[in-house]
């Protein structure tokens, strides 16, 4: 009788977790799976430089900072492109040009030659953020917008875990093997969109803001500055929480800890968030998302803050869930909030300045740990991680009442509006997924 109920309860969950969404966001979802299934370059991109590659801890963090700049670039240019060529072809451009790059990444030899493919290969992987957060808006409606996120989030650690520990695997027998498997599933989230996903932008729809637009778009963000407080928060988070890609596994292979070992302590990240993440939108709804917002830094600050004291694999594996749990809070709230405070036909562009503050951390984050590392000493790092991560923290609790203010004005004034009429039908998720 209990196991009954039991039952009945989790089927409820899923039913209220999973439902109703639209058949398309259930394609881009399966695209997201597929690719991160095997993202597993980034991950290991570091070790790869100095230990496959012999490069030194400031060439490896200056690579991965061009990758950074690269995605820069990609991110302003995609979200121009999805709002004036189209989300679809904005999205195939880029993951096919991601998956050339990928590989050309992994045959270089030369310094040059691997910081230049890391440039455009930035480039290209990140020009489809923008494009995929748009349509991802387009379709969702807005009171299941933050299930979509979290589900989707989902599905992006879900694959990070599963890539993590299988990339340590594939990098002990060839590490040219994470570059082309990398490469393939780009192809292959390149390949539903082209099939199974339409064109989401509307065409021609005169919305209040379209005086704005004509009088340059660009403009137009740069006067918001609410928007761009809100971007520049998550510009200091991501110099923390980015730590975990450059810095992280240079640490602990300074403690003898293998490049499997990293893969597995890392995968703990997703396995958490594969874990936990589902029920977040039920912890979170109806809370001020500023306060979410504060509680998620502090918490990845104490995360990274406690890995000056590691040196074993299972307190590396502790710092990990811990900064997780703030990655966890963080993401679902930053998601709904992007989408509130975009106007209707800006989208791709308020996405792509979003998207940016990611690239400038990525381009940022690996030489400035790598400086401060070198020439400050490891604690320091970690110590300067935890204090940016509560000086965050108070900004957002000063700065999230004007973020509602606004999110309430466009709401009202009927710029964020309803969802396109791309998808019609809709279908449960265990039927399309």
């Amino acid at each position: 009788m209990q196991a009954g109920r039991q039952m009945r309860t989790m089927r409820s969950w899923f039913r209220d977790t999973t439902g109703g969404l639209p058949t398309t966001f259930w394609y881009l979802w399966s695209g997201t799976l597929i690719n991160r299934l095997g993202s597993f370059v980034l991950v290991f991109l570091a070790i790869y430089l100095t230990q496959e590659r012999g490069f030194s801890a400031s060439q490896a963090g200056l690579v991965i900072g061009l990758w950074g700049v690269g995605g820069a670039f990609g991110t302003t240019a995609g979200g121009t492109l999805a709002d004036r060529w189209g989300r679809r072809p904005t999205l195939l451009t880029a993951y096919v040009g991601a998956a050339t790059m990928m590989l050309g990444l992994g045959l270089a030899r030369d310094l040059w030659a691997v910081a230049l493919g890391a440039l455009l290969l930035g480039m290209f992987a990140e020009a489809a953020r923008p494009a995929f957060g748009a349509m991802m808006i387009d379709v969702v409606p807005a009171k299941d917008r933050l299930r979509a996120f979290s589900l989707n989030y989902w599905a992006i650690n879900l694959g990070f875990a599963c890539a993590a520990v299988l990339a340590g695997l594939a990098a002990q027998a060839d590490y040219l093997l994470l570059f082309v498997v990398d490469a393939g599933t780009m192809l292959i989230t390149a390949l539903i969109i082209f099939v199974r996903v339409p064109e989401t932008r509307q065409a021609g729809a005169p919305t209040a803001s379209a005086a704005k637009v004509s009088r340059g778009a660009l403009r137009t963000i740069l006067t918001d500055r609410v928007y761009l407080g809100f971007v520049a928060l998550n510009l200091f988070a991501a110099l923390v929480f980015l730590q975990h890609i450059s810095m992280l596994p240079i640490a602990m292979g300074d403690d003898g800890l293998s490049p499997a070992t990293y893969g597995s302590v890392i995968a703990l990240n997703g396995i958490l968030i594969v874990v936990g993440q589902l029920f977040v939108p039920r912890l979170i709804r109806g809370r001020s998302r500023s306060h979410v917002l504060a509680l998620a830094s502090v918490v990845m600050g104490v995360g990274f803050g406690l890995t000056a004291f590691a040196g074993t694999a299972w307190f590396y594996g502790l710092t990990v869930l811990i900064w997780t749990v703030g990655e966890m809070l963080n993401s679902p709230s930053n998601s709904t909030l992007i989408a509130e405070l975009s106007p209707a036909d800006l989208r791709g562009r308020y996405q792509g300045v979003f998207s940016l503050s990611w690239q400038i951390a990525g381009a940022s984050a690996p030489i400035l740990g790598g400086l401060v590392r070198e020439h400050a000493g490891n604690d320091t790092l970690w110590y300067g991680c935890a204090a940016l991560g509560a000086l965050t923290a108070v900004a957002h609790l000063v700065s999230g009442p004007a973020r509602e203010r606004r999110a309430a004005e466009l709401r009202r004034s009927g710029e964020a509006l309803a969802p396109v009429t791309a998808d019609r039908g809709t279908q449960p998720a265990e039927a399309v997924a």
